[in-house]
């Protein structure tokens, strides 16, 4: 059959399920979602159109674009873009399948911005108030809830964990192992005497659950019947009523509990490179989301600084004894640390003249050792 017999939903839907060989369930669904989507506008508003060849910029997508903005109830930025990103991976396919397809038929203006929310830990309060509350109930959801308050697991993460999640990996030292999950990762977050206490209890819990209600056959931690978010919506329930019960402020979401996680670990210390690698996230802008600073730090940490008004001074890098050598190692080991103090000491300019006259200095650095190299080659 040619392509052109072929109808666009038949082109979209074979394009799929290629795509279906190596992507997720729920990716595949979100194409064909979104496939509905635009074909169902495209068959209403344009009829004609038949063919991928037919597509234009103006006034198909365009069109489609201005659908989505009018649609009741409005739709939220990050599913419109969403929308677009599963249609433009989806042409771009089609075309590298030699499809013949209009090119820049979606253009980077047309997604609308992302907005950026700020980070809604829970303050010190409510989350004392809550984890007590969750203490004092002390059921199997309760437990599940303080379990990814004390680790920052994300809610799918946790109803996925397996009966045998706690490692012992050395004298005194747990870690919880988190199963491919979000980011296609696994991770090992460690894990404190409470969370050892936590599975302890979950399991012990567990084993109490009737099986008419759970599925205590499969491997889970946390016994469930059927798919996952069932589980998902409870144990959603069960914190909101323990954070009415617990007189919290506002509404509770169990992503907060990541936040308020995430929030805790930097203030006590933990460096971002290892708050990324326990969050399980692949990129730090991810975990620069969640560890944005509250007012109040931004006001401690001005105060401090204004009480403290002396600059500090650049550290200083000591040469080795071992560059003191009159070999060609020696030589470079001591280039390169010149270059290095110089770098530190051009970043500390405001002045952009005097930074390009330090940066060609640096390049006078490197070309020295450049040509020491070539010395050294000729000599030999």
């Amino acid at each position: 059959m040619t392509q052109s017999k072929i109808s666009l939903d038949q082109i979209f839907q074979s394009q799929i399920q290629t795509l279906a060989l190596t992507l997720r369930p729920n990716t595949v669904y979100n194409y064909r979602s979104v496939t509905r989507c635009f074909l169902g506008y495209l068959h209403a508003a344009f009829p004609q159109v038949r063919r991928l060849s037919q597509l234009r910029r103006d006034p198909h997508l365009l069109g489609w674009l201005h659908w989505l903005c009018e649609h009741d109830p409005p739709l939220h930025n990050a599913t419109r873009i969403r929308y677009l990103l599963c249609l433009r991976r989806l042409l771009d396919d089609l075309t590298a399948n030699r499809h013949l397809i209009q090119p820049d038929l979606i253009r980077c203006e047309d997604f609308p911005p992302l907005p950026r929310y700020l980070p809604r830990p829970l303050n010190a309060d409510d989350d004392q108030r809550l984890q007590q509350e969750l203490r004092r109930t002390d059921d199997l959801l309760s437990n599940a809830l303080l379990l990814t308050r004390l680790t920052g697991l994300r809610i799918g993460e946790c109803i996925a964990l397996p009966l045998d999640c706690l490692r012992h990996l050395a004298p005194d030292q747990w870690a919880l192992h988190v199963p491919l999950g979000k980011m296609h990762t696994e991770r090992l977050v460690p894990a404190e005497p409470e969370v050892r206490r936590l599975v302890a209890r979950i399991l012990e819990l567990r084993a109490r659950v009737s099986r008419a209600r759970w599925a205590i056959a499969q491997g889970w931690l946390l016994p469930r019947r059927g798919r996952k978010y069932p589980l998902y919506r409870t144990l959603r329930v069960a914190l909101a009523d323990a954070a009415t019960r617990a007189n919290c402020s506002s509404h509770v979401t169990p992503h907060q509990l990541r936040h308020t996680y995430a929030t805790e670990m930097l203030r006590m210390g933990v460096s971002l490179p290892a708050l990324m690698q326990l969050l399980g996230h692949k990129d730090i802008r991810m975990t620069l989301r969640y560890v944005q600073v509250t007012q109040q730090d931004l006001q401690r940490e001005f105060h401090l600084a204004r009480q403290n008004p002396s600059l500090h001074r650049l550290p200083t890098l000591p040469i080795p004894a071992a560059t003191l050598h009159s070999d060609l190692a020696a030589i470079h080991q001591a280039i390169a640390a010149t270059r290095h103090v110089l770098e530190m000491y051009r970043r500390s300019f405001p002045d952009e003249k005097t930074r390009r006259q330090l940066q060609r200095l640096d390049c006078r650095l490197l070309a020295i050792a450049n040509h020491l190299d070539h010395i050294v080659k000729a000599e030999k």
